[in-house]
Parts: C-alpha cells; structure tokens; sequence
C-alpha cells in the first residue's frame, strides 16, 4: 500500500467510524479498564544504541555532535563518523540470545501486567516488519521481527501488549551530522538518516528550548503524513492497546495529525473489541483524551483521571551501556505505592544488551518486586485512590527528571489506596510500632475501624485507636521494604 493510499483509509475508517478527528468526539474515549486494574507495566528501550553501548539510548545523535563525549568515543573506537556512521551497527546488533518467551516469564514474575517495547526509537530503526521503512530489525541486523515475537508471546502468557513510537523526533534527530563530513550527507542512506533537518534552533545547544516551545518550528507535510501511515501501520499489524509517544508530538504542526491519529486507532479498536488508550506527555492531548505520562517523575497529589509514570530501573540511560548506575528494589517498590495511591500507573524501563539478555541487576530488581508484590498485590492491583493519598512529610516533587534519588521516607509516611470496602495502608519504612494519625479516632464524620490485617501475616494484628492516632502493633519487620495493612471500615 502507498502512502497516499494508507492516508485516503484512514479518513475512510474515521468518517465511518465513531471517533471524529475531533477532541469533543475523541474525548469521550475513557481509559481502559485493564489500565486502571494492572497499574504495573514494562518498557523496553532495544535497538541498534545497545551495540556502543556509551553513554545512553541518544548514541546516534550525539556521535554527530562535536560538543559531546560520544563524539570523541566514536571517533577512538569506531573511526570518524563518514567511514563508520551509525548505519554500520546494524550488522553489529545480532541479538543472538534474544528470547521473547524469557523475557516475558520474567515480566510476569516481576507482577507487570502490561508490556511497551519500542517499536521505533529517535534513530529511525524499526525493531517490526513493515512496508514503510527499509531500515529494520526483520530485514537487518537480528534479521527478526522483534514487535512481533514480543506480541506473540504476550498473547500467551495473559499480558496486555502495548507499542512506543517514538519516530516524531527523528526529523531532526541526526541533524548535527549535517554540521561537518558525515554520512549523514551521503543521499544514499537519507531514508535512515533524513530528513536530520538543520537549523540553527535545531542546533544542540538550543533543541530543548525549541522542542519544548509548542509554537516554534514544526515539521513539514511531507513528514507528517509519512509519520500518520507509519504509526497507523504498527496499530494496524500488532494491534497495541497502549500507543506510547514520546515528546515533540505537542508541536502545532502535529495538532491535526494527532487527532486523525487517535480517532483512527480508538475506531480501529472497536473493531478489534479491544480497549485502548494513547500515552502521552506535556500538551499534546486534552486530559480527556487520552492518558498523560510524567517521564522520571511524579504527581504531588491525587489526580481523578487515571496517569501514568515512565522510569527506568538505570539511572543514567534508558538503553543499555556498560557503565550504567541502577535503583535498587526498594526505591521502585516505594515509587510503585505512591503513584498507585495517586490514581496512577507505573511503567517501568529495561535495557537490554545487543544480544538480547537483561542485566542481573535488572533482573534481580524485576524479581524483588514480584517477590514483594506477591505479598502486597492486593493494595495494589485493582484499587482506587482513598480522600488522601497519604501522610507524612514526603512527597515526589513536582515535574518531569525528578526520581533519580530515593525518597527519604521515614516510618511516619504512609500512603493509602481503596478497593471494595477496604482501606489500604502503606507504611513507608516498617517499625515494629506503627502509627497513623489520619485514622485518629472521633474525627469528625469518623469511620468505625473493626479489623486490621497485616498482609502477608497470619497472626491476630493488636491496634488501638486512640485521640492521636491509628496504632498498630507488629513483629520486627524482616527487612525495610513497605509493609501494607488491610483495614475493614463501617
């Protein structure tokens, strides 16, 4: 198919379908049930940046900027950047160990019920079969369909498949390329590398400010249309219920393409019998249409529409390098209970090698996560935020980047959820004594507390509620992981 021809089915399915390119229709799409119950989801950052394996998952764009250590690095390693540009990895990422069935075995161990491979990252290189981009994992490189495989093996294993595309960026990704002898300037790969458009606001030092400007240059039609086909492909073929995008999609120029997008895809899911929602950051979407995401941060308080974090247990880059620094278990645990108790949903990040295997430190926090969520689930899984979402002095800060430390919480932060009938709290660090003064007694319009369990413990748990507070009391925790108790309220 053309592209003409993809853009003439794609108005044909909305005019004949429910959704209207239009935000008063598409915002009566609500976000999917299956959301709002699993809360706990995977990403995947895998591609051709594995191979460097230097500095983060922008390897490609910054191997083209003078100004950046990975200019120097490839130039060390690999040659300058006209005899060996980024195109001559693909033969170098084999993904010889790469397995979808253990991937997937250890996702669902961890607790995750939903998994987001990038399908296409700012590189341009598709990790899918497709008709539209000759630079791609079925036909280069591993020579297989990646997407593919994952979704299949979603499929059987009771997992929600879901897909990222983060193409948009690549109009200017490899634009620093353009700046001196590169093959970026070699017209036979500007189907991999362009358009790289230049200009001096798309200069390194000034992208950010300008990508972060909803009003300053966007792309062209051209581009644009290209992009609607390729992303209507991915949903078309794999059927995602989840498409995840990354930032620049808030641009005036993809204003009206994001509306055919969204009215295509939440059209094309009718059909499939399928709920679907569209992640998305910044402004890009009225909160009504679709499903907002913080990137390595969080919200400071409840939000009634359902909200999503992205992170990444490596602190440093999304994809894989040799120098990576990670989180441990017990930061992601604590960042799990907050968001949940704010209406919102995790959506947590590997990297894996170029031959397809996780690291032992990913693997090891994935499991330790599965390990505590098999005791704790049921304050997780399936809930609703509470009046509040919790108590004590700490609290994630504001905005986007924010999570890379751990939060000090203390034995007085708690947080809480809500799910038929019963109330849910968190204690943030454990002691043997535990105190909730937001459960004190004879507040006003008070609740009558019958019960207190202590999930994952057997024993008859002691509490008294007294003028101050709710006070619990416990065995010396075992280790300083989040301990959850279930309250029964009349």
């Amino acid at each position: 198919m053309t592209t003409k021809e993809y853009l003439e089915l794609i108005d044909n399915v909305i005019e004949n379908g429910r959704y209207k390119a239009d935000f008063s229709s598409l915002s009566h799409h609500k976000a999917p049930d299956w959301f709002t119950q699993r809360k706990f989801g995977i990403f995947i950052h895998w591609g051709i940046y594995s191979v460097p394996a230097f500095g983060n998952e922008w390897y490609s764009r910054a191997m083209y900027d003078p100004n950046e250590r990975e200019f120097d690095h490839h130039v060390k390693t690999y040659g300058n950047q006209k005899d060996f540009g980024y195109k001559d990895f693909i033969p170098m990422f084999k993904a010889e160990k790469f397995n979808a069935d253990e991937w997937i075995s250890l996702f669902r161990e961890s607790g995750a019920g939903y998994v987001v491979p990038v399908a296409e990252h700012h590189d341009g290189f598709a990790m899918f079969e497709t008709e539209f981009n000759r630079w791609n994992a079925a036909d280069m490189g591993p020579c297989r369909n990646v997407i593919g495989e994952i979704k299949d093996s979603c499929e059987k294993n009771d997992m929600i498949f879901c897909a990222s595309t983060h193409r948009a960026e690549h109009y200017f990704f490899m634009n620093m390329g353009r700046t001196f002898d590169s093959d970026v300037n070699d017209d036979n790969y500007l189907d991999f590398y362009g358009p790289a458009y230049y200009s001096d606001e798309f200069h390194s030092g000034k992208l950010h400010v300008t990508t972060a400007d909803t009003y300053s240059s966007g792309a062209t039609k051209e581009w644009l249309d290209d992009w609607l086909v390729r992303t209507c492909e991915i949903i078309d073929k794999y059927q995602p219920q989840i498409m995840y995008f990354d930032w620049w999609i808030h641009n005036h120029s993809f204003k009206p393409y994001l509306k055919k997008l969204a009215a295509y895809y939440y059209n094309r899911a009718e059909e499939w019998g399928k709920e679907v929602t569209i992640n998305y950051k910044h402004e890009a979407f009225p909160h009504s249409v679709a499903t907002f995401d913080v990137e390595r941060g969080a919200l400071t308080g409840i939000s009634p529409i359902p909200w999503q974090t992205d992170t990444a247990i490596g602190k440093h880059s999304w994809g894989y390098t040799k120098d990576n620094v990670f989180k441990n278990s017990r930061q992601i645990i604590c960042d799990l209970i907050d968001i949940v108790s704010k209406n919102g949903n995790l959506l947590l990040n590997v990297g894996p090698r170029s031959d397809g295997t996780i690291t032992d430190e990913e693997t090891q926090v994935l499991k330790d996560i599965g390990k505590w969520l098999s005791i704790n689930g049921e304050g997780i899984y399936g809930t609703t935020f509470w009046k509040q979402f919790g108590e004590g002095s700490v609290n994630a800060e504001e905005g986007q980047f924010k999570d890379y430390d751990e939060k000090a919480f203390t034995n007085e932060d708690f947080r809480f959820t809500f799910k038929n009938g019963y109330l849910y709290a968190f204690q943030m660090r454990p002691s043997e004594t535990v105190r909730i003064r937001t459960l004190r007694k004879h507040i006003p319009h008070d609740y009558i507390i019958t019960n207190v369990e202590m999930l994952g413990n057997d024993k008859k748990i002691r509490f008294n509620r007294t003028e101050e507070y709710l006070e619990i009391n416990i065995n010396k925790p075992e280790n300083d992981l989040p301990i959850c108790f279930k309250i029964s309220i009349d």
